[in-house]
């Protein structure tokens, strides 16, 4: 086989089993990222690698790669906006975590997001009680979206938190 025809089925390989993984280990992977994170990312990126390019280790087989890589996320951006039933195969839909000031406990359970993360991400957007909450929203990328109950409606927007030895 093509040696380059190798690296671009090996690349189109780990690139759907990335997005099978974080479609299974859940959006809440995506929105904040601590410590272990960032160490995860790169021991995969350094993990795969290997499995893409194999023995080529040259600059043409890197950018195979690479290039693979960039075209099947064009590729796959542009199925899910033109196709909603892959789109919702690929993203999960968002979820309510707070209704009328009353927070869903069990949806949170089953997302793995604490009462301390919400309470957070409330604080972030200025509101200190789940009284005071109209609806908060995980959404798609990840990220709590907060609309509070205020006669003023204000709309809010929890953004990525990224760790402060990042910056």
């Amino acid at each position: 086989m093509n040696i380059y025809l190798d690296i671009i089925l090996r690349s189109v390989a780990v690139y759907f089993f990335m997005v099978i993984a974080l479609r299974i280990f859940g959006k809440k992977e995506l929105s904040q990222l601590n410590t272990s994170d960032v160490i995860l990312i790169l021991l995969i990126s350094n993990s795969v690698q290997n499995a893409m390019v194999g023995d080529n280790t040259t600059l043409l087989g890197g950018l195979t790669a690479a290039f693979v890589l960039f075209l099947i996320n064009f590729l796959l951006k542009r199925l899910m906006f033109k196709s909603k039933t892959f789109s919702e195969l690929i993203h999960d839909k968002p979820q309510i975590l707070i209704h009328n000031g009353k927070a869903d406990f069990e949806i949170l359970a089953k997302l793995g997001i604490t009462a301390d993360e919400l309470q957070e991400a409330m604080r972030e957007h200025g509101v200190e009680h789940y009284k005071d909450v109209k609806l908060a929203m995980l959404e798609i990328d990840g990220n709590i979206s907060i609309i509070s109950g205020d006669t003023e409606l204000r709309q809010t927007h929890h953004k990525k938190r990224t760790h402060k030895s990042l910056s």
